[in-house]
């Protein structure tokens, strides 16, 4: 079975795009990074990109100021060209118009640093430290026009110590984003995900490790 093509959008480093690169490098991912695209020409993770030997683009949200329909229709521009099956927003600072996330419905994933649906939004590490929970994580979710209320497809969790910081606690949750990313890809691309209700499920035979990863085995 012919891999799917895959488009990851990237604002920055894009550290869980080279966690993507690096899941589909092997033969037995089901999905291959076909293109790497950024909305800043000065974004780090384009030469991470590079060097992986991803193909890489740029459109220049500034180019377009508040048009955001004309900011869409060139990231489509380049997207089509390209056969892309699947997009995957990895630290994309962008909010796109329903017109985008309806032709890309059921076909578009986001992480999110925190575990859905508590702390939508920005500033999760420092909001989840002020709430005083004791669990913190990262969510990968198919993205909807209500931002970051999509279908749930994998979550890690960890325990937050009292010694953290919204610093550490973004590289530890960062590290398990790393893990859960290519795992919801994978998901997706072989085709095991239905929506049903607003919820996703994973068809054939799985385990609750296919999905979640607990405070335990971090």
């Amino acid at each position: 079975m012919a891999k799917k093509r895959v488009a990851v959008l990237i604002s920055g480093r894009g550290s869980n795009m080279e966690a993507l690169v690096a899941a589909a490098a092997s033969d037995l991912y089901p999905a291959q990074i076909v293109v790497v695209i950024a909305d800043r020409p000065d974004a780090p993770g384009l030469a991470r990109a590079a060097a992986a030997g991803v193909p890489t683009a740029v459109v220049d949200h500034h180019v377009f100021g508040a048009d955001r329909e004309a900011f869409e229709r060139a990231l489509e521009t380049e997207l089509e060209p390209r056969g892309v099956e699947f997009v995957c927003l990895a630290g994309f600072m962008r909010l796109f118009s329903p017109w985008l996330v309806e032709r890309w419905q059921g076909r578009m994933l986001n992480v999110h640093p925190a575990l859905l649906p508590a702390f939508k939004g920005l500033n999760t590490h420092a909001r989840a430290l002020a709430a005083g929970v004791k669990i913190h994580g990262a969510t990968v979710h198919l993205v909807v026009a209500e931002m970051d209320s999509g279908p749930i497809l994998t979550q890690a969790a960890l325990a937050v110590h009292e010694h953290d910081t919204a610093q550490t606690l973004a590289v530890r949750v960062r590290r398990l984003e790393h893990r859960i990313y290519p795992l919801a890809l994978k998901l997706l691309a072989e085709g095991r995900v239905q929506i049903e209700d607003a919820r996703s499920v994973i068809a054939g035979p799985s385990r609750v490790e296919d999905v979640l990863i607990s405070p335990g085995s971090v």
